[in-house]
């Protein structure tokens, strides 16, 4: 299976799973190119931003995972390559 670019943005509105998210990173951290996170104190919330360079099957399993928990909000783009 061929790889591909995917940017995946999240927002965290409940700090409490920022442990579980940074575990999820470490666990697909073959794949990740970069991140990029900064606190958005006056709503309350993180953004994240990782770009990964993998399989669609592993994109999708990360981008699950993440979708899964409380409080985080995500959108996953995929190149068509």
């Amino acid at each position: 299976m061929d790889n591909r670019i995917a940017v995946i943005s999240i927002i965290v509105k409940d700090i409490n799973v920022s442990a579980h998210i940074n575990d999820l990173f470490h666990n697909f951290s073959n794949y990740i190119v970069g991140r990029m996170g900064m606190p958005y104190k006056a709503r309350g919330v993180s953004v994240i931003c990782i770009i990964m360079d993998a399989p669609e099957d592993v994109i999708s399993s990360l981008s699950g995972k993440l979708g899964m928990l409380k409080g985080v909000s995500i959108k996953t783009t995929v190149t068509k390559m």
